[in-house]
């Protein structure tokens, strides 16, 4: 490869740049629009690097974010620190008492082997563009195009992160556009192109209306 086939990485999303891209989208788009008049810019929802945040990314697999954060914060009562040699301790029954099931302890258990092996780097993804880092996630077992995009576009900010598999974003994307049913992930996929390449700040103010409006509906008389 030579050094003009490098790809160029887009700079990492921040607080600040955000809400100007954010901006830049709804100038564009109507429904977009709609929602950061409505509810104003969304969080930039940033997670840390490492090991903690991919094994929450695996409680997190369908299931709602409630109960894989109520066994997250038993695991790291149990383990802290949270790392790939103190995973490794628990045995199965330990893990089921936390709240994985039998298939997500045979997923973290191998994430935390491969960490210790050498044969994923979670510190040098930061420097790999996006098909990279998904290539040496998803060659793990248990982690998906959804974990791999989530973890480009919560951990490592990258602007164009588009998770085409999350159902919060199928659902908004529904609402916003007045649609009868759910869009599959090639229907998301495809109408995520219209955002390119800043698909994950789209994601956000989409993720924005659908808990906003969750959070309205639960404060009505």
């Amino acid at each position: 490869m030579f050094p003009d086939d490098v790809p160029v990485l887009q700079p990492a999303l921040t607080t600040d740049s955000l809400p100007v891209h954010a901006a830049r989208l709804a100038a564009t788009d109507a429904g977009l629009a709609a929602i950061l008049r409505q509810y104003g810019p969304p969080p930039l929802w940033a997670r840390e690097a490492g090991f903690p945040t991919l094994v929450h990314l695996i409680l997190e697999q369908q299931v709602s974010l409630a109960s894989a954060r109520a066994a997250f914060d038993r695991l790291v009562a149990a383990a802290n620190p949270l790392t790939p040699q103190a995973f490794l301790v628990f045995d199965d029954d330990q893990l089921l008492a936390i709240g994985f099931s039998r298939q997500k302890t045979r997923y973290a258990r191998a994430l935390a082997e491969a960490l210790l092996a050498g044969r994923l780097d979670l510190a040098a993804l930061a420097d790999l563009p996006d098909d990279a880092v998904d290539r040496q996630l998803t060659a793990l077992p248990g982690i998906g195009p959804w974990t791999a995009s989530i973890y480009r576009l919560m951990v490592l900010l990258r602007p164009d992160a588009w998770p085409a598999h999350d159902i919060a974003l199928a659902q908004s994307v529904a609402e916003m556009r007045g649609l009868a049913v759910r869009p599959s992930p090639e229907a998301l996929a495809t109408i995520g192109d219209a955002w390119r390449p800043y698909r994950a700040v789209a994601a956000r103010m989409l993720w924005h209306r659908y808990l906003s409006v969750r959070a309205e509906r639960q404060t009505r008389p």
